[in-house]
């Protein structure tokens, strides 16, 4: 009968960074093991269970007995198993009598073989009925396989009561199998299964019967006091910090939530406060040593502003929890006056007499300090401010003191904290308030999604200093190789491209790489990279504009033009989708693509075109339409108005259509020939301007 069946193995405590993926681990194996031995229904689920203590899976629909199959095995060619009077040759008697013990029969006749064309030979086969195996058995291969491919982060030695030594990520103490409410007879690790577990270190009364195994997760919450399931942890942690924040907002990053299901098994929030005099110190340092160091979830109010009280998640329910919130009160203490001390010692320097340290401070061995690539930057940053007209003096304050923050005590011991203490430290320090926000904004956006640079110096140092990153490690031979990019070259290349495009920055790609590597010149180990960056930096772009929702075709119309601003990309898709829409949009693109294989076919014939030479109607009137139509185009075009650009070329259908029914292009007379192809290289360019129309074509 198909029942349920529960595997768990208990354990020490296991590692919670990995706990989520070894308990997916766990579950997909056993159930992929039993359903590639036929244990499992097509509908059959497994679940996954996971706590400090245990991993576990339970399957529904899962049978007692495999069924029976049959099997057709070849066994070898007629050429080699019989001999030239038609009798079994040694090689085939002694591959029926393998044959026969895998069959689970006494012998296998010759007489019961079939002979049949394999491929291009005649081959002998055997077919049998292999009878089912016990769950026991499958399930013994689908354990052994399971812990055996466990995405271990290290494996530990330890004995067993018996002085046998295993190997595990923690010590295991107990193994439950059980079908329906029937033990399976199986064992690891030195355990054999059998249907009880433990419950909650503290709060449960010790072991625990499973008497049925869909009843594991009901009874270990009833009665162990243990959640079993990562993911309803997670939710219930989840639901009571928000709870217990009130009107507060509780900042509950998921990496954070995620690390602290794998920490407790009967999760419970309680309140702490820390002093009102910690409050001076910038609030990021202490919500980043509150959830770093403690785990612990920080509180602001409806402002952002922290509140000193925040919410742990301990794994003890208590009627009288004073004695927890004390001690959590007490640990993070130390902490935040570590915070408070480091704060206070680096303003006792300035930002800018800490710059002389940075010539001591490698950046690369083939691309010097960080004194050398902050001057690069700050280069870099002057002229690309000179060029948006912006305040090239506050730019290239901002380069000058974006990487001083290095040097501090609290980025020293919070390296996440860069850029942001640097912002703190400049404003205490009297820069201008620009110069200040941009040396934090300069690292934006740090990962896809993050919001762009507010100020104008923010985003040209932003750039500068991106793109020095791009090209300097691109130029030492350190681009990215298949899923490697350990200088994150792509996010780089993505932060630019945002920003050129978000920001509708009038600057070319080309010019600000260019610029860009003119910084490195003399550096022996440095190749100029420019061109093989502008081919990725376009691949990246398509990618972006993926995620935007654009089509391949459309992306491809523009991005295929290699272009060299961004500024106004969007418009131009917008212009294509619009054009795409249209009834002569299928039609126009077809004949743009024959053109444009027509005109790389004749590449360099082109000329102007000889009104006296056009001797058919269809050609004189696809002339006359596109004499007429150019001016409107070339207006539109040059306002930036791409969606009329294009629509306008909807008028040339069917002059377009009438000159490919009716007109021989490769005429033989030379004059004729010349003449409409340069005929169609103006056409060409007039449909081209904004995209590359041809790419729409089926």
């Amino acid at each position: 009968m198909n029942q349920t069946l529960l595997v768990e193995l208990l354990t020490e405590e296991l590692p919670p960074k990995a706990l989520a993926k070894l308990g997916d681990a766990f579950a997909s194996a056993i159930f992929n093991g039993l359903k590639s031995r036929d244990f499992v229904e097509g509908d059959s689920v497994a679940t996954a269970y996971a706590t400090p203590r245990r991993l576990a899976v339970s399957i529904t629909r899962v049978r007692p007995v495999s069924p029976d199959k049959t099997i057709r095995e070849k066994v070898l060619p007629v050429a080699v198993g019989l001999n030239a009077e038609g009798q079994p040759t040694a090689p085939l008697l002694k591959k029926l009598a393998a044959l026969a013990q895998a069959a689970q029969r006494a012998e296998i006749k010759p007489s019961e073989l079939e002979r049949a064309i394999d491929g291009k030979t005649e081959s002998l086969f055997f077919t049998y009925t292999a009878s089912g195996i016990a769950l026991h058995l499958g399930l013994q291969a689908a354990l052994d396989d399971a812990l055996g491919k466990l995405p271990i982060p290290k494996l530990m030695s330890y004995q067993r009561p018996d002085g046998s030594t295993v190997q595990f990520v923690r010590p295991a103490h107990k193994l439950i199998a059980l079908h329906g409410n029937t033990v399976v007879p199986v064992a690891v690790l030195g355990l054999s299964a059998g249907m009880t577990t433990l419950g909650h270190r503290f709060l449960a009364p010790g072991e625990l019967s499973i008497a049925q195994a869909n009843e594991y997760a009901p009874t270990l919450e009833a009665e162990g006091k243990v959640i079993a399931s990562v993911a309803a942890r997670k939710e219930r942690i989840r639901a009571a910090l928000l709870d217990k924040a009130g009107a507060d907002q509780v900042l509950m990053p998921e990496s954070l939530l995620d690390e602290v299901s794998a920490l407790v098994e009967w999760p419970v929030v309680y309140e702490c406060h820390f002093e009102e005099a910690f409050l001076s110190v910038p609030q990021e340092c202490l919500i980043l040593t509150m959830q770093t160091n403690q785990k612990y979830f920080a509180l602001t109010d409806a402002n952002g502003r922290l509140r000193s009280r925040f919410l742990i998640v301990s794994n003890l329910e208590t009627a009288d929890p004073q004695h927890i919130i004390g001690g959590n009160e007490r640990v993070v203490r130390p902490r935040l006056s570590d915070a408070k001390f480091f704060f206070e010692q680096d303003k006792k320097k300035k930002l800018a007499d800490r710059l002389p340290g940075l010539a001591n401070v490698v950046y690369h061995n083939k691309l010097g300090t960080q004194a050398q690539r902050t001057a690069r930057v700050q280069a870099l940053a002057g002229k690309i401010a000179a060029a948006l007209g912006a305040d090239v003096k506050l730019a290239e304050r901002a380069a000058l003191l974006a990487k001083a923050d290095l040097l501090t005590d609290m980025v020293g011991e919070f390296p996440e904290l860069q850029g942001i203490m640097g912002t703190y430290y400049a404003r205490h320090d009297g820069e201008p308030e620009e110069v200040a926000r941009a040396i934090s904004e300069h690292y934006q956006p740090r990962f896809a999604g993050d919001a762009l640079p507010a100020t104008q110096s923010g985003t040209v140092v932003a750039l500068a200093d991106k793109l020095e990153t791009l090209v300097g490690i691109w130029g030492i031979g350190l681009q990215p190789t298949g899923e490697k990019d350990p200088f994150a070259l792509r996010r780089h290349a993505l932060g630019v491209l945002r920003m050129l495009i978000e920001k509708r920055l009038p600057l070319a790609l080309s010019g600000l790489l260019r610029d860009t590597a003119q910084l490195f010149a003399g550096n022996a180990s440095f190749k100029d990279p420019t061109a093989e960056l502008a081919a990725f930096m376009l691949d990246r772009l398509r990618g972006l504009l993926r995620e935007r929702g654009f089509a391949q075709n459309e992306i491809e119309a523009v991005v295929a033009q290699s272009p060299d601003r961004l500024d106004n990309i969007i418009e131009r898709l917008d212009a294509v989708q619009a054009f795409a829409a249209l009834p002569e949009a299928e039609s126009l693109a077809a004949a743009n693509k024959r053109i444009t294989n027509i005109l790389k076919k004749t590449e360099g014939v082109a000329g102007a075109v000889q009104p006296g030479l056009l001797k058919e109607s269809a050609e004189e009137s696809l002339y006359a339409a596109m004499l007429q139509l150019k001016p409107q185009v070339d207006a539109a075009f040059a306002k930036g108005d791409f969606t009329s650009t294009l629509k306008m070329l909807a008028h040339l259908r069917n002059p377009v259509d009438a000159f490919f029914n009716d007109v021989m292009v490769m005429a033989e007379d030379e004059q004729l020939r010349n003449n409409r192809i340069a005929l169609l290289s103006g056409l060409h360019g007039m449909m081209n301007q904004v995209a590359d129309i041809s790419k729409l074509a089926a």
